[in-house]
């Protein structure tokens, strides 16, 4: 009447299990990275070559942190901060 007398699985079958159920968890871990990371990038804005010029004359010491920075605000349409003072 009852053909299937033992329902527990192996030693052998135990571990396949245990390594399937890491496995699925390293690929849920694995997509959520990507997802963070794709969603992150997508945040980022685009520089614009005014913007890449400016920052490269910025690495190159041709101007200052203030400048560069009031620049850069004004080429994103924001109002400059003000020019920092001795202090």
């Amino acid at each position: 009447m009852y053909w299937w007398y033992d329902h527990t699985t192996s030693g052998w079958g135990s571990t396949l299990l245990a390594f399937i159920a890491l496995a699925l968890w390293a690929l849920v871990a694995l997509v959520a990275v990507a997802l963070f990371r794709h969603l992150e990038h997508g945040l980022r804005v685009p520089w614009s070559p005014a913007e890449r010029v400016l920052s490269e004359r910025f690495a190159r010491g041709e101007i200052d942190e203030d400048e560069y920075r009031r620049r850069l605000a004004v080429l994103r349409g924001r109002t400059p901060p003000p020019p920092a003072g001795p202090g």
